[in-house]
């Protein structure tokens, strides 16, 4: 069973996908690094989740998610 978070997280990964597509991971990585330099960790930690379920989501373009997720 997930728990709240994880299935926000994923909930938002999906929205992601449908909105952004192949820029889903980008999208997400700016927001991670946007959370960092406010200095909002938990709020970056969430962007990441969000960052390693579209690499585990996407085969197409699993490259550049998990190239955005390693760098968070």
């Amino acid at each position: 069973m997930l728990d709240d978070d994880e299935r926000l997280a994923r909930q938002e990964a999906c929205w992601l996908i449908k909105e952004f597509g192949a820029e889903a991971p980008l999208y997400a990585a700016m927001k991670a690094e946007k959370a960092i330099e406010q200095k909002d960790f938990g709020r970056c930690a969430r962007w990441k989740r969000i960052l390693e379920i579209l690499a585990d989501s996407r085969p197409v373009s699993s490259a550049t998610a998990k190239s955005a997720a390693s760098k968070y």
